[in-house]
């Protein structure tokens, strides 16, 4: 068995690797199971709070498509930024920008099974600011939920294409929840968050969308679901289960907005028409973005968090698992 320490979870997960944190915990299963055999243990998720991008996995939960699918899974973890440690997990919906970090630096042992979401966060500043571009937030504080978090690839990437050196910029980190309330105090000029952060923000009247991730980079991949590699090898059919009812449910997201919109209100707490309008923010898609994760290995090569020699072989083991599950483009 594999332990992961409290401290580290705590240093992970105030780090924006949340769900993360907790997948080097996991414990091997002792024997193959299939889905729905009899006595087999549940398929342990988890999932980052209040984090839109994540609706697939509500919605499967809600509308039984795990079941209907043969496998049984249960909620392990639901993280929020700086909280206690996490507990033991099989597969997890997070980022994809730390779940490259952790998988290049051999500090979580996992395989991405399907995408989640691509796009769907964005730059936020106070309603009444005057800064209007990325030029003009030289200067000035912006928030971002976690160091080498897809939020904080973003912003780096938004200042570069801005003309803005990292160091004529105040990056700070902080909750998404504390976001918008230390933007209406003044405490920060900005953040880059997750939905329904970006949409909550404008329809309070707090903030206002400087620029959505799509126009920073259209189509960036952002959350993945991840599976352990110990329970890939055990347990395929029940991890490919989970990746069908995974990719029925964002099918289902797509075809249903107004029905997801409802599921999104329940599991984030805002109301209908800020998670109406936060996943009109959203692509959500099942199939592995390779072009994309390609140029987030350029991007964290670039920004010093990883170092990798051999990238095609990088990506086979870490994209390995999702050609046989979800597909990928």
């Amino acid at each position: 068995m594999r332990a992961l320490s409290r401290s580290i979870a705590l240093g992970l997960a105030a780090a924006g690797l949340c769900a993360l944190a907790a997948l080097p915990a996991l414990t091997a299963p002792d024997a193959p199971g299939a889905p729905g055999a009899r006595g087999a243990a549940p398929v342990r998720l988890a999932y980052l709070q209040n984090d839109l991008h994540h609706l697939a996995l509500w919605l499967a939960l809600d509308k039984g498509f795990f079941r209907d699918e043969g496998v049984e899974v249960t909620v392990a973890g639901v993280f929020r930024a700086g909280s206690e440690g996490a507990g033991q997990l099989d597969m997890a919906y997070l980022g994809e920008a730390p779940a490259t970090i952790a998988a290049a630096r051999g500090t979580a042992h996992i395989r991405v099974v399907a995408q989640v979401n691509t796009e769907g966060s964005a730059l936020v500043v106070n309603k009444t600011s005057a800064i209007n571009a990325v030029k003009d937030l030289r200067g000035k504080t912006v928030a971002v939920p976690g160091l080498s978090s897809v939020q904080d690839v973003l912003l780096r990437k938004a200042l570069a294409e801005g003309g803005l050196a990292p160091g004529e910029v105040n990056v700070i980190v902080l909750g998404a929840p504390e976001m918008t309330p230390a933007l209406r105090a003044g405490q920060i000029d900005a953040f880059v968050a997750w939905e329904p952060y970006p949409s909550r923000a404008s329809a309070s009247g707090a903030g206002r969308v400087l620029c959505a991730s799509a126009d920073i980079w259209p189509r960036h991949p952002c959350c993945v679901l991840a599976a352990d590699k110990a329970f890939l090898a055990a347990r395929p059919a029940e991890a490919a289960a989970v990746a069908r009812a995974h990719a029925r449910a964002t099918v289902y997201i797509n075809e249903h907005p107004d029905e997801a919109a409802a599921v999104a209100a329940k599991y984030t707490g805002a109301s209908l028409a800020e998670a109406a309008l936060a996943i009109g923010r959203v692509r959500y898609d099942a199939a592995v973005n390779v072009a994309g994760e390609r140029e987030y290995l350029r991007l964290l090569a670039q920004l010093g968090f990883i170092e990798i020699k051999d990238q095609e072989r990088f990506l086979d083991d870490f994209l390995g698992a999702a050609a046989g599950v979800s597909g990928a483009r």
